[in-house]
């Protein structure tokens, strides 16, 4: 069996692992075994050679790329919340909002809904503003 196969089959091998870690350490590692199979694949050096360079390769990778991949990952930076991007909005009052009952009209959609102040009613016809989203009910206020 050629030495570049076995550097696949390793690379193949690390980056499946790494699917059930998730760390990105493993997968720094299979790029390394991947530039080693790369490089025993086009030269003909010796296997230590190729150890060399799966060495170097990784070590590059884990210190270089791997944490800005991590703080990529765990920056928690996207598309908002699609709840949160309703807060703010303007809702139209379809049957009467008080403290147990409501619907309105909220982005063409229809909600449950219930007034911020428990003591105030809304009747239909009413603009109010979505305060926040509580699992499946707007919870809304007076447009001042």
């Amino acid at each position: 069996m050629p030495v570049s196969l076995i550097w696949l089959i390793a690379a193949l091998a690390l980056a499946g692992a790494e699917a059930l870690t998730g760390d990105l350490f493993l997968l720094m590692l299979s790029g390394g075994a991947l530039a080693a199979a790369g490089s025993s694949w086009l030269f003909a050096w010796p296997i230590w050679a190729d150890g060399l360079v799966f060495l170097v390769v990784s070590v590059l990778l884990l210190a270089g790329v791997r944490p800005a991949l991590k703080r990529r990952v765990q920056s928690g930076k996207g598309l908002l919340d699609p709840a949160k991007a309703l807060e703010g909005k303007s809702a139209l009052v379809l049957d009467r909002v008080a403290r147990h009952e409501g619907q309105v009209k909220l982005d063409g959609e229809v909600w449950t809904a219930r007034p911020y102040n428990e003591s105030d009613v809304y009747e239909s016809g009413d603009q109010v503003t979505v305060v926040h989203i509580d699992g499946a009910t707007a919870v809304v206020s007076k447009i001042v």
